[in-house]
């Protein structure tokens, strides 16, 4: 629990400044701002824990699961879009072998709800995944630092950095020795879209997948 705190703390006070920014980062800014109050909830809980005990530590853990499940722009609870509603979602992409399409909804401790399949052209394959987050600030948070502005890694094999997928916030990473690259962006705060692929000449391909996922399937940006 310390280490889920102290990581959710750290990733929260990472903020930049919002003149001049592009909408994807200053959406990508507000997510920092709302991990800040988030992990801010989950410490007082956590604090209550600790100093009463007993009774008093169901109630914390319950703030500590309300403060982290998340909630709408209106202040209240989600409905997780339907797995069908998240396989929608998912492209088809000519000139490849799309796999079974699988989903996944769970409702507690943390709600989310995901679909996710698989694209098979000659030895390259590449995974997409939908997450409906239902705005959990737990499943977010992961991924606030690395969308951050001006994120960015090098190494002699590759790179990660932020940058704008779709005109969404996101991040990719790239490693050179085999062709492996990861593209991940944010849609309207709340759905998680993770693309990986193996064997890839350059990263342009999973842009592409990105650019294919139908948005309009997702409730929250209609």
């Amino acid at each position: 629990m310390r280490r889920l705190l102290g990581a959710l703390i750290i990733i929260a006070t990472i903020a930049t400044v919002a003149c001049g920014k592009s909408e994807a980062e200053k959406q990508a800014e507000q997510m920092a701002a709302d991990t800040k109050k988030a992990a801010e909830a989950v410490k007082e809980a956590a604090k209550t824990a600790q100093a009463d005990g007993g009774a008093e530590m169901a109630k914390a853990m319950q703030g500590m699961a309300n403060a982290l499940s998340g909630k709408g722009p209106d202040g209240k609870p989600v409905e997780l879009a339907s797995t069908d509603t998240l396989k929608g979602a998912l492209p088809k992409m000519s000139g490849w072998e799309m796999g079974e399409l699988k989903g996944e909804r769970m409702t507690s401790p943390l709600p989310f709800a995901q679909a996710e399949t698989e694209y098979k052209k000659g030895d390259t394959e590449v995974q997409v995944k939908v997450i409906d987050t239902g705005f959990s600030q737990m499943l977010i948070a992961p991924w606030t630092m690395m969308m951050a502005s001006g994120f960015s890694r090098e190494t002699e094999d590759g790179y990660e950095k932020a940058t704008t997928v779709a005109g969404n916030p996101g991040f990719e990473k790239w490693t050179k020795t085999d062709g492996r690259g990861e593209l991940n962006m944010l849609v309207n705060k709340r759905f998680m879209v993770s693309i990986e692929g193996d064997h890839l000449d350059n990263i342009k391909a999973l842009h592409t997948f990105a650019e294919k996922i139908d948005l309009g399937k997702l409730p929250a940006t209609k």
